[in-house]
């Protein structure tokens, strides 16, 4: 089988407290593997650290259950663009670039009345960013490129404010780290403590007329269920993505889905349509991946199998679908199955073949082989099987065949 996945890259670099451990984790967009720093910390840059974080490498894997850091520039604060999760994780870094006016202080204030968590970058007295001291949790200065005695001005007149966190940042020598505990800061990041680490995955690009498509739907007057559905499951990607954020630790949700649709009504509308904008946004240069029809195919197949054994068809599809698309992206099952923290049912099948749907996905795996020895012995009838596949093939050719050139 093809393979049309991209590489994804995020960096991460390490906050530390004053015991030495680890705070939290800053993440930072990287347009590659060997990228040192970031060329891009615009809206577009903040959409690919919350896209890939979030739904193809996956926060735990991330930060585990420490605290992230984000980047945001103003669309993200005034809601220009969406914040597509809750904020149990997530501490949300206002850029030193970001204009602080009335807008702005009325979004943070109405974030913070909902829990958000705020830093703070590149802290300067003076600047205009006084105004968010009171809502703010970090207020990060940079200890390379502020003079030593408006540093200890800068770190005086933070504490003042008690409930503020002083990050000491662009620590680059045991001098500064050393200048730094002396002025009392409580957390530190910085070169000489830890260098951001590039962490790249393999993922599959959506077709950006499916998004478009997506969200779509999601602005008119009467949602669709039935059709949001069909348009997510018809692209594997937009279905992994979106499976992996209503999973995501961070959005809160009370339970583990294991199918697209209940992926959909976990999110809610709303969810869904912040996550559709922030793709479009992210893959503004996606240069476009190759027809996914044998994935769907077999996702398809496997639904219409689990009707004839009496077995849940979306948990079904899901099973082929994330089957197929580790195939395409060349790695285990049981990799993908941890991003996507899958329910244990789903788990089971593709990393042991166990259970019935490992059955179903095994018996589907003899009919793409030709393997009829195992096809005789399977417990459905082979006409029943090869009716299936057809029906799947038809599937396929409705829902991907028209979009075929942009992918």
């Amino acid at each position: 089988m093809s393979r049309p996945s991209v590489a994804v890259h995020v960096g991460r670099q390490p906050i530390f407290d004053r015991r030495g451990d680890v705070h939290g984790y800053e993440l930072l967009f990287r347009g590659d593997a060997g990228a040192v720093r970031a060329d891009e910390r615009g809206a577009f840059a903040t959409s690919r650290v919350l896209i890939t974080a979030f739904t193809e490498i996956g926060i735990e894997s991330l930060c585990g259950r420490r605290l992230c850091f984000v980047n945001l520039t103003r669309e993200f604060l005034v809601g220009d663009l969406p914040l597509p999760f809750d904020r149990e994780q997530v501490v949300l870094e206002i850029l030193e670039t970001v204009e602080i006016d009335d807008e702005v202080v009325a979004a943070v204030d109405r974030l913070a009345g909902q829990g958000f968590r705020f830093a703070l970058d590149d802290y300067v007295f003076g600047l205009g960013h006084e105004p968010l001291l009171e809502l703010a949790t970090y207020v990060k200065i940079d200890m390379l490129g502020t003079p030593d005695e408006a540093l200890a001005a800068t770190v005086a007149r933070c504490r003042r404010y008690h409930h503020l966190k002083l990050v000491a940042e662009r620590l680059e020598t045991p001098e500064h780290l050393a200048r730094a505990r002396e002025l009392g800061f409580d957390h530190f990041q910085g070169y000489v403590l830890g260098r951001p680490q590039v962490v790249s995955a393999a993922a599959l690009s959506p077709s950006r007329l499916a998004r478009v498509e997506l969200l779509s739907l999601l602005v008119g007057p009467g949602i669709p269920l039935n059709r949001v559905v069909g348009l997510v499951t018809s692209d594997p990607a937009l279905s992994l993505r979106l499976m992996a954020a209503a999973n995501a630790d961070a959005l809160g949700l009370p339970v583990k889905v294991s199918s697209v649709h209940e992926a959909v009504l976990l999110l809610g509308v709303d969810r869904l349509r912040d996550w559709a904008t922030l793709m479009l946004v992210s893959d503004l240069d996606d240069p476009g991946t190759q027809q996914l029809s044998v994935a769907v195919t077999r996702a398809r197949m496997c639904q219409n199998i689990a009707a004839r054994m009496e077995l849940p068809p979306e948990a079904a599809f899901t099973v082929g679908l994330v089957s197929a698309v580790a195939e395409l992206l060349g790695q285990p099952a049981a990799e993908l199955t941890v991003r996507l923290s899958l329910s244990h049912e789903v788990t089971e099948a593709l990393v042991d073949g166990a259970g019935p749907l490992g059955e179903l996905l095994s018996l589907v795996a003899a009919y793409e082989a030709s393997d009829l020895p195992m096809l005789l012995a399977a417990p459905l009838p082979v006409e029943d099987t090869a009716r299936a596949y057809l029906d799947a093939v038809a599937y396929t050719g409705r829902i991907i065949g028209p979009r075929g050139g942009d992918r």
